[in-house]
């Protein structure tokens, strides 16, 4: 009986370490990100993980594993950050202040992955379903935040607004821009205020 406590404890030993190992990896890798590394080798991410890189992939498949796994994790951290906390009824105004301040703070949130997820998604796949997955979310709530104003004739400015909303524009008015977070809200406010609403008659 002893050696059998023994056994099962050494393998919860072994277990944990691996757990850990796996957590170091991803967490290394996220830390790359935000240095602005986002195709690191994997001696760069084995070395930042004080692993050998001989040892990396006992923990992932292979790169796109690993890519996947730490985007994953960004993801889920950011998932609160989703509910833009207003619903398709209230006044038009109030809908476009919440989407974006939600968006804004979805995006500072995720950014380094986000930006290494399409930068590497062209080489792998997981991380490119992973990208669409979410621009395909992130669409459907602009769809149904705000339905009344995109309904009939109007329904073609979907694209339009869901590109508004989007991580590249963030990058683009943040990054090339180099526009303030007020002044990004107050540029993307006024811009779908001026296609969701481009009488002024709506509340």
């Amino acid at each position: 009986m002893a050696v059998t406590a023994a056994a099962a404890e050494e393998l919860d030993g072994r277990r944990l370490r691996r757990q850990n190992n796996r957590e170091a990896v991803v967490a290394a890798l996220i830390s790359l990100f935000e240095d602005g590394v986002y195709e690191p080798s994997s001696a760069e991410i084995a070395e930042r993980a004080g692993l050998s890189p001989r040892s990396l992939f006992r923990y992932f498949d292979d790169v796109d594993d690993l890519n996947r796994a730490a985007i994953d994790q960004q993801l889920a951290t950011a998932r609160p950050l989703l509910d833009v906390g207003v619903d398709a009824d209230a006044p038009l105004a109030a809908r476009i202040e919440r989407l974006v301040d939600a968006r804004l703070r979805l995006y500072d949130a995720i950014e380094p992955g986000a930006r290494a997820a399409r930068i590497t998604a062209h080489r792998h796949p997981l991380v490119a379903k992973q990208v669409a997955d979410s621009r395909a979310y992130l669409r459907d709530q602009v769809r149904r935040l705000f339905r009344r104003e995109l309904s009939g004739g109007r329904v073609g400015l979907l694209p339009a607004v869901d590109a508004l909303c989007s991580f590249e524009t963030y990058e683009l008015l943040r990054i090339d821009q180099k526009l303030s977070r007020p002044k990004t809200a107050a540029a993307l406010a006024c811009a779908l205020r001026t296609l969701l609403d481009p009488t002024g008659e709506l509340t």
